[in-house]
C-alpha cells in the first residue's frame, strides 16, 4: 500500500512519501522512512517489496558513495538515475530481481536545474515534472497534472502535495497515515512538515 509523489519547480524538487509497513491487512509499522538522501543534493524515494526495497536502497545508498570517495566528486542526478536504472535492468534478468518502484529527485548543480525521474521494478526509465507510484498515484496524478506549475515556489509546491495527499487519506480504503517530506535545492536536502 506504498505510496510516494515527486514534484518539481522553479529551482526545487520535493518528495513525499508514505511513513507506514503494511502486509496484507496488517499496518506492522507506522514510521518507516522510505526516503534515502543518497547525497548532498540526491534524494531517491523507494515504494515495492519490504525486504527489496530496503536492501536495494541501502546497496544504491552505499555504491553512489564509493563512486564519490573514488572519483572525488558526487555523481549528477542524470548519472546517478542512470546507473540505478542499469542496476534494477540488470537484476531483472537475474535470479533474483529486486521489485522495487524509485523515484529519484535532485538537484543538478551544473546546470543550476532540478531533475526527477520516474523509475519501475522493469528498469523502465523517464524524465518527469512530477510523478507518482503505488495506489495514491490512481488519484494523484491528475492533481499533479492539473496543478503542476513548473515556475512554482516551493511553498505552492507544498500546497500541491498537500492537495495529492489529502486526497489519497480521503478516497483510498487504506488510509496511508503519516507522510515524510524531503526538499533538494541548491542549498542541498531538508526535511519539512506539511
Amino acid at each position: 500500500m506504498d505510496s510516494s509523489f515527486a514534484i518539481t519547480g522553479k529551482g526545487y524538487a520535493i518528495v513525499a512519501a508514505d511513513m507506514t509497513v503494511s502486509r496484507s491487512i496488517v499496518k506492522m509499522q507506522y514510521n518507516e522512512d522510505k526516503i534515502k538522501v543518497l547525497g548532498s543534493h540526491l534524494l531517491m524515494a523507494f515504494s515495492g517489496e519490504p525486504g527489496d526495497t530496503v536492501q536495494f536502497a541501502e546497496y544504491v545508498e552505499r555504491n553512489i558513495r564509493l563512486a564519490q570517495i573514488r572519483n572525488t566528486y558526487p555523481l549528477p542526478p542524470p548519472s546517478a538515475a542512470s546507473w540505478i536504472r542499469r542496476e534494477l535492468a540488470d537484476s531483472l534478468r537475474s535470479r533474483s530481481p529486486y521489485s522495487v518502484n524509485l523515484l529519484v529527485a535532485g538537484y543538478d548543480l551544473s546546470t543550476h536545474e532540478p531533475k526527477l525521474y520516474w523509475i519501475d521494478y522493469l528498469g523502465t526509465m523517464a524524465t518527469v515534472p512530477f510523478a507518482a507510484h503505488g495506489y495514491g498515484s490512481y488519484f494523484a496524478l491528475s492533481l499533479l497534472d492539473r496543478y503542476h506549475d513548473p515556475e512554482a515556489t516551493v511553498e505552492e509546491g507544498l500546497a500541491t502535495l498537500r492537495r495529492c495527499i489529502d486526497e489519497v487519506s480521503k478516497r483510498l480504503v487504506v488510509t496511508p497515515g503519516k507522510f515524510k517530506v524531503k526538499v533538494v535545492d541548491k542549498n542541498g536536502v531538508r526535511e519539512v512538515e506539511l
